[in-house]
């Protein structure tokens, strides 16, 4: 690797990352060895593509903003005839054999899409809000449908993360959550059975334990019956034995906690930490609203993905089926953590050959 490229790279981010993935990595060896050998391969073409996305220019994003938000819809579209089925959800195509996730690889162009937008012109009025909160709504409800209500929820809370962020006038968000508050009912009545019921054992655990409460009563024995310590790779027994469902991807966490104990979920929390800092600071330095919002925006999706994925593993939050950056199995995921990466490196090179900040 040249200078040129070592100068680029933002180590400061890239290094809590990189423990977050050898974590995942050694965790996935210990359950299944083609695990390891599948997540490894994406690993490479993830950082492949970050080397990549660090070496181009971010300010050429909000030129392609248009046609980048009609993809995604044309994309989220096309699924629902080239897709496939699992688990009772049309999330995927195959692509020569490998599995790609649109909603996920889309999350850090929708956040180009809105920065773009809101900052286009300096106006602040309520069709401008309206407007920006309707580029959100049919991709939200084109996930929904899918279903996936993680990632739909994702799509809501970074882009309205963004848009508060704006800088409207108060009034706009006050109402806004006053409105948002009548659809819930018909949010609620487009959810799947086994989506309802996840909802309804969060308020009552011990309703269903056989049934949809079971996924987080094992998440929860996991991580308690790790201790302070862990039982070990390879010794977790709910994760090993296949006690905890979704072992690799959801509630990767809680099979983490079982075999590090609560030093490994301590970890895993401190680098989420870390990360989101180094983020956070980055966009106190960055000086313009564009720059802003899209760092500010990528900040959303690992904080909303990190809090809901390990609340839900520690039974504070209801199951949605939210991964946990870097972490959970899954090539569309970690490809799409790594491309934000690049294109938060190349904004902090920008940044610091510019005016000669540092952002480590």
């Amino acid at each position: 690797m040249n200078n040129y490229l070592l100068k680029r790279i933002n180590f400061g981010l890239l290094i809590p990352a990189l423990i977050l993935v050898g974590i995942s990595l050694a965790t996935l060896y210990s359950l299944d060895f083609d695990f390891f050998k599948q997540q490894l391969i994406y690993f490479l073409v993830s950082f492949a593509a970050y080397l990549v996305f660090t070496n181009i220019d971010y300010k050429i994003y909000g030129y392609f903003a248009k046609y980048i938000y009609i993809a995604i819809i044309l994309s989220l579209l096309l699924l629902f005839f080239i897709g496939f089925e699992a688990k009772g959800a049309v999330r995927w195509v195959d692509f020569f054999g490998i599995s790609i996730q649109f909603s996920e690889i889309a999350k850090p162009f929708f956040i180009i899409v809105i920065a773009y937008f809101l900052t286009r012109d300096s106006i602040r009025g309520l069709s401008k809000f309206l407007l920006s909160a309707f580029l959100i709504f049919p991709i939200f409800f084109l996930i929904l449908r899918q279903p996936d209500l993680g990632s739909a929820l994702v799509y809501l809370l970074s882009g309205g993360f963004v848009i508060l962020l704006f800088g409207f006038p108060l009034l706009f968000y006050i109402v806004s959550i006053i409105m948002s508050i009548i659809p819930i009912p018909i949010i609620y009545n487009l959810l799947h059975d086994y989506q309802k019921s996840r909802i309804l054992s969060f308020i009552n655990p011990t309703a269903d334990v056989s049934g949809s409460s079971y996924n987080s009563i094992q998440a929860l024995i996991s991580i308690g019956s790790g201790g302070i310590t862990g039982k070990g790779f390879g010794q977790a027994t709910q994760s090993v034995l296949k006690f905890l469902p979704e072992r690799h991807t959801d509630f990767i966490f809680a099979t983490i906690s079982e075999s590090l104990g609560f030093i490994g979920g301590l970890i895993i929390i401190a680098c989420f930490g870390v990360l989101l800092w180094k983020i956070f600071r980055l966009s106190k330095a960055v000086n313009d609203k564009f720059t802003y919002l899209l760092v500010i925006g990528f900040y959303a999706i690992f904080l909303i993905q990190a809090f809901f994925n390990i609340g839900m593993n520690i039974g504070i939050l209801p199951i949605v089926g939210i991964t946990l950056p870097f972490v959970s199995y899954g090539g569309s995921s970690l490809l799409t953590c790594f491309i934000i990466l690049g294109i938060l490196s190349a904004i902090q090179y920008d940044y610091k050959t510019r005016y000669s900040i540092e952002i480590q």
